[in-house]
C-alpha cells in the first residue's frame, strides 16, 4: 500500500462530537512539566493496533492519522492537526489499543507517560475532564465503525452469542462476521485454514487468532488486567462490579483501604446496558449506564483499586477472621471485609422456543451494538420498568417502529418522565396489558403473538427483535450455604438477620448485624443483591458508599485496622 505520507493533503477531521478537543496553550503547558517534546517523521508509528501504548501524545505541529489495520489493508480513521491529541479509552484503562497512530504531516508531539497522564486527570479536572470525556466518545464511535478485533461465528452458535455479548457489555470495538450470510467470512477463513464448522474464532490484527476462546482468554488478548496478577490479600474484596460495586471500591479506594473488584462479565452490571440514565442526580442531559461505569472505573483505578472481569466467583469461605474468596480461574483472594455486589440477571419470558432467537433476535439489553443490528426492523420491548422505558426511548431513535408490551399499567413501575418520554414518542406504540404468547420464524424472527390478559384477545406484531426486560433473579447461587438468603435467593442484612443462626460469630463480634451486613459479620451486601433493596442506580450507589462506613466501623472494632480520619 502507498506510504500514508504520500496520499496527498489529508484535511483534519472535523470535531462535531467533541471527541476531538483542540487543548489551550495552558493545558499544553500543563502536560509539558511531566512529558517530552519530540520530532516527528513521515509515516512514523506513534503506537499500533493490538499493543499497549505507555505514552500519552499531544500533536504540537503536523498531522496525524489514527488507521485501522496499518500494515494490512489500512484505513485512516481520523485525521489530527496541532492542539489535538491521539488515543482513546483504553489509553486510560491499560487496554491495547484498537487502531494505530501514524504521522502522516511532520512537526513535533508531546509525549506524556501514561501514569503522568493518570495524575493529570485527577489533580486538574478540568483539563481531565476534556480528556476522559474525549476518550470515552472516541470509544463510541470505533464501536460504531466496528474496528478491532473480529468475531467469525454462526448466529446459531452459542459460543458466538456468548463472545458478542462479552465484547458489548464491556464495550470492546470489534466486527461479527456470520459465516452464515457474509460472504466475506469464507475468505478470512480459507486464510486462516479453518472450516466453517470449527468457529468461532477471534481474529485481531489479521494474524492473532484465537480458536473459541473463553471470556477470560479474550479479556487477556485485550489486556484487561488479570485477577491472577492482584495480590492475594487486602483489605476489602467487592464481588460484583456494577454501580453499587463501583461505588464502593471508588470511597474504599480513597479512603486508604486496599481493594480488589471481580465481575464475571463486565463494568457496570445491568446498568451498564442502560442506553440512557436522565434521572441519575448531577446529569440534567442524562448519561449512558456504559459512560457511568466507565467514569468509575476511571475514578477507582485513580485510587488504587483493582478491577477485574471475566472472572467468577466460586466459593465464600471464613478463615481466621478472614475471608478466602476463591475464583473459577484457581486464583484465591483473602480479606477482612467482603461486599456482595453480584446484582441480579434478567428473567426470561416463559414462551416456547426462545432459545432459538436469544442473542440473534431476542435480547437483554439495549446498547449500541443491537440497536445497528436492528436499525430497519421493527421491534419489540417487554417489560414496564425503568429499563424497559429507557430501551424503548433509545430504540425508537433509529428503528422505524418499537412495540413496549407490559402486563399492567406503566405507572405501576416506570418513572413519570420515562412514561412522558414514551408517550411523546411517535415511533413507540405502548400495549398495556398485554403477554408474548408466541414466537414467529424459523431461523429468525419474524414476529410475535401477543395476548390481552383481560380479554383474550391476540395480536400479530411485526417485530424482528425482542428486547426482554420482565425483572431480576439475584446472582447468589454460590453463596447457598455461606450467607442467609430470603426466599427469593437475596441476601438478608441487617435487622433482618437470624443471628441465631450464627451464634458463635456473632458472640465473637459482641453486636447485631449492622445496616447492611449480611449473617457474616463483615461481609456487606448491596445493591440489587439486597434483599429489600431498592432497585435504582442512585440507590444502589448510595448503598455502596454507605457500606464502606460500615466496613471501617467493623475493621476497627475487629482490630484488622485503626481508624482512619473519615
Amino acid at each position: 500500500m502507498k506510504p500514508l505520507s504520500e496520499q496527498g493533503e489529508l484535511p483534519e477531521t472535523p470535531d462535531l462530537q467533541g471527541a476531538f478537543p483542540r487543548l489551550s496553550e495552558d493545558q499544553i503547558d500543563t502536560l509539558a512539566a511531566h512529558g517530552e517534546r519530540r520530532t516527528t517523521r513521515p509515516d512514523e508509528v506513534l503506537f499500533s493496533e493490538g499493543e499497549r501504548c505507555d505514552e500519552f501524545f499531544v500533536i504540537l505541529s503536523g498531522k496525524v492519522a489514527t488507521v485501522q489495520g496499518f500494515g494490512q489493508d489500512a484505513r485512516i480513521i481520523r485525521v489530527h492537526g496541532a492542539g489535538r491529541f491521539v488515543g482513546e479509552l483504553g489509553l486510560l484503562q491499560g487496554q491495547t489499543a484498537f487502531s494505530s497512530a501514524v504521522v502522516v504531516e511532520p512537526g513535533e508531539v508531546l509525549a506524556v507517560p501514561v501514569e503522568w497522564l493518570r495524575a493529570v486527570v485527577e489533580r486538574e479536572p478540568t483539563l481531565g475532564d476534556v480528556i476522559v470525556r474525549a476518550c470515552l466518545i472516541r470509544r463510541s464511535l470505533l464501536i460504531g465503525l466496528g474496528a478491532g478485533f473480529r468475531i467469525v461465528g454462526s448466529c446459531y452458535s452459542p459460543d458466538t452469542k456468548r463472545l458478542r455479548e462479552f465484547a458489548a457489555r464491556n464495550r470492546l470495538p470489534h466486527r461479527w462476521i456470520d459465516p452464515e450470510r457474509d460472504k466475506q467470512a469464507e475468505t478470512l477463513l480459507r486464510r486462516f485454514g479453518i472450516r466453517p464448522e470449527d468457529t468461532p474464532v477471534v481474529i485481531w490484527k489479521g494474524e492473532q487468532l484465537l480458536r473459541n476462546p473463553s471470556n477470560a482468554e479474550l479479556a487477556r488478548m485485550i489486556g484487561l488486567p488479570a485477577a491472577a496478577a492482584a495480590p492475594g490479600s487486602c483489605d476489602l474484596l467487592v464481588v460484583g462490579a456494577g454501580p453499587a460495586g463501583l461505588a464502593a471500591a471508588v470511597y474504599a479506594a480513597s479512603e486508604g483501604l486496599t481493594t480488589i473488584v471481580v465481575d464475571a462479565v463486565a463494568t457496570g452490571g445491568q446498568a451498564g446496558t442502560s442506553p440512557r440514565i436522565e434521572n441519575y442526580l448531577g446529569f440534567p442531559s442524562g448519561i449512558s449506564g456504559a459512560e457511568l461505569a466507565e467514569r468509575a472505573v476511571i475514578q477507582a483505578g485513580k485510587f488504587g483499586a483493582r478491577t477485574t472481569v471475566a472472572v467468577t466467583a466460586t466459593t465464600l469461605s471464613c478463615r481466621d477472621s478472614h475471608y478466602l474468596l476463591t475464583l473459577d480461574d484457581g486464583t484465591q483472594l483473602t480479606a477482612p471485609t467482603v461486599v456482595i455486589a453480584t446484582g441480579a440477571r434478567y428473567r426470561k419470558l416463559a414462551v416456547r422456543r426462545l432459545d432459538l432467537f436469544e442473542g440473534t433476535c431476542v435480547y437483554y439489553a439495549a446498547t449500541q451494538v443491537e440497536a445497528a443490528q436492528c436499525r430497519l426492523d421493527p421491534v419489540a420491548v417487554v417489560g414496564g420498568g425503568n429499563s424497559a422505558g429507557q430501551a424503548a426511548v433509545f430504540l425508537a431513535e433509529t428503528v422505524p417502529k418499537v412495540y413496549l408490551l407490559s402486563r399492567s399499567e406503566l405507572t405501576k413501575s416506570m418513572s413519570r418522565y420515562l412514561i412522558d418520554n414514551v408517550e411523546r414518542h411517535p415511533r413507540i406504540e405502548v400495549l398495556e396489558h398485554h403477554e408474548v404468547r408466541e414466537l414467529l420464524g424459523d431461523t429468525t424472527l419474524d414476529g410475535i403473538v401477543v395476548e390481552h390478559n383481560a380479554t383474550g384477545a391476540r395480536r400479530n406484531l411485526d417485530a424482528r427483535a425482542m428486547f426482554v426486560f420482565i425483572g431480576a433473579e439475584p446472582g447468589t447461587a454460590w453463596l447457598t450455604g455461606t450467607l442467609e438468603l430470603d426466599r427469593h435467593g437475596f441476601v438478608r442484612t441487617g435487622f433482618d438477620v437470624d443471628v441465631s443462626a450464627n451464634p458463635d460469630a456473632w458472640a465473637k463480634a459482641e453486636r447485631r448485624p449492622l445496616t447492611l451486613e449480611s449473617s457474616q459479620p463483615g461481609v456487606f451486601a448491596v445493591g440489587d443483591v439486597r434483599s429489600g433493596s431498592i432497585k435504582r442506580v442512585a440507590s444502589a450507589v448510595g448503598e455502596g458508599a454507605m457500606a464502606i462506613r460500615l466496613v471501617h466501623e467493623h475493621l476497627e472494632q475487629s482490630g484488622n485496622r485503626t481508624p482512619i480520619n473519615r
